[in-house]
């Protein structure tokens, strides 16, 4: 027995560099990911910041705790986290002997003659020497595979985080264009109202009054399609909520404090921050020891065996009371033909380990160009809020000019209802622009890995 380990450990110093080698996280990425006009090199970041903090809303925040605790796609990546757990465990005890207990009782009668009984009761072990780093490489693929099951969890929490939040902000902006449509709904029955009594005065003539009536239905089916989704919108979030439908309290879009400060940090220290750039390269690590465990079936397998215990059956004598017995085996198996299995399965790892390592450049791009879309939808949208605001303003300085205008009979009611169509939708556009602008933040934060628990 010693001779074979002294052997198989002189055969393995030899033999055995580059069997077992640790993974290196990848280095290689490509350099200004975000873009050059976005980035800033602040460290106290968006990437950084706790969901609560992000959205104060009291109502939102409730919301989110009761979807973290509901939703059952968090519930299977948390079970998926638990599978992968067990999977390391067992790849750990891989190391330690195995024992079994095998105890075995026989009653054979040759030609007729006396029955004979014999017993053994013994306790068996077996341990297989990791000296070529087949058990090493295991263990770490499925430390890789578990890690990148928390990823997965982390990933599906941002998702159910930012898909909440985005649902709310909905609900937000269509309870404001509904009332904005309400209100307009109001004035434009004050006006219709208004218009018949000049056509009955003789001040005003049919076409008019129809033109203003038909305004005034437009803005009614304005009402009700808001309101059709304003509930199809609340079913989507009591989905999300893994809970029937029903009405949602919520806050005003008005009263909503979202941060100003967008930046976004050095582009490698927040890219590591995202669960996807972490499970490709998780995944980059798995295929980077399971090609070494491919590489270590090229070499022998040494197990060592034994077995003590009880029997009355000593080579061809049998006696009672039983006697100890003690056994200890030592096997080296060596493949010598495998019909090209082995080798083809080194290939194959040796492909798969590109491969991933492909994909992992590929999300690393993907990622760049996400954070990228985002920090320019919230410059953008920013921007246009001022516009919006100035639009707004002075089409209702024209309404109101036009009003006037028409009630002195020196413009015609074309002019008042194209300024009040205007307004109209000048307005809701601003709230679907404030919407927007909450949710590139959103988004912004969702690409940037979902801050810290």
């Amino acid at each position: 027995m010693k001779k074979i380990i002294l052997l198989t450990s002189a055969t393995a110093l030899l033999s055995s560099c580059g069997i077992y080698n640790k993974y290196q996280p990848a280095t290689t990425t490509p350099e200004n990911l975000y873009g050059e006009e976005v980035v800033t090199t602040d460290t106290t970041n968006l990437g950084n910041v706790n969901w609560r903090e992000l959205f104060t809303d009291p109502q939102l925040q409730v919301l989110i705790e009761h979807g973290l605790q509901n939703n059952t796609d968090l519930q299977s990546a948390q079970l998926r986290v638990k599978e992968a757990e067990a999977g390391l465990m067992a790849a750990k005890l891989a190391f330690l002997p195995s024992l079994a207990f095998t105890p075995e009782g026989v009653i054979s009668s040759f030609d007729g003659a006396k029955a004979t009984k014999t017993y053994s009761v013994p306790v068996v072990a077996s341990w297989e020497l990791d000296i070529f780093g087949k058990l090493r490489n295991a263990k770490q693929q499925a430390k890789a595979l578990y890690a990148q099951t928390k990823d997965y969890q982390q990933a599906v929490r941002t998702q159910i985080i930012s898909g909440i939040a985005n649902i709310y902000y909905t609900l937000l902006m269509l309870d404001e264009q509904l009332s904005i449509a309400q209100q307009t709904e109001k004035s434009w029955e004050e006006t219709v109202t208004s218009t018949r009594a000049l056509m009955n005065a003789g001040l005003a003539n049919e076409a008019a009054t129809s033109q203003m009536e038909a305004a005034y239905y437009s803005v009614k089916t304005t009402v009700l399609n808001l309101k059709e989704q304003i509930n199809q919108v609340e079913n989507s979030l009591s989905l999300i909520l893994a809970e029937t439908p029903r009405h949602y309290e919520r806050g005003t879009l008005a009263n909503q404090v979202i941060t100003q400060d967008l930046s976004v940090g050095v582009p490698m220290q927040m890219l590591a921050n995202r669960p996807d750039v972490r499970a490709a390269e998780r995944s980059l690590e798995q295929a980077f020891y399971a090609t070494n465990q491919a590489r270590s079936s090229f070499y022998p397998s040494i197990t060592l065996s034994g077995s003590a215990g009880w029997t009355n059956s000593a080579g061809s004598m049998i006696v009672n009371p039983g006697k100890f017995l003690a056994s200890a085996v030592g096997s080296l198996t060596q493949p010598l033909f495998a019909k090209g299995q082995l080798i083809a399965q080194y290939k194959i790892a040796k492909a798969q380990q590109e491969e991933a390592s492909l994909a992992f450049q590929q999300t690393l791009l993907n990622a760049g160009s996400e954070v990228n879309d985002a920090l320019v939808a919230c410059q953008t949208t920013r921007e246009k809020r001022i516009l919006f605001e100035k639009q707004v303003e002075s089409l209702e300085k024209a309404l109101k000019s036009t009003s006037l205008l028409m009630e002195h009979g020196t413009t015609t009611y074309l002019e008042v209802l194209t300024a009040r169509q205007s307004l109209l939708s000048a307005q809701l556009s601003q709230t679907a622009n404030r919407f927007s602008e909450i949710q590139s933040v959103i988004t912004l934060y969702q690409a940037l890995g979902g801050g810290r628990e």
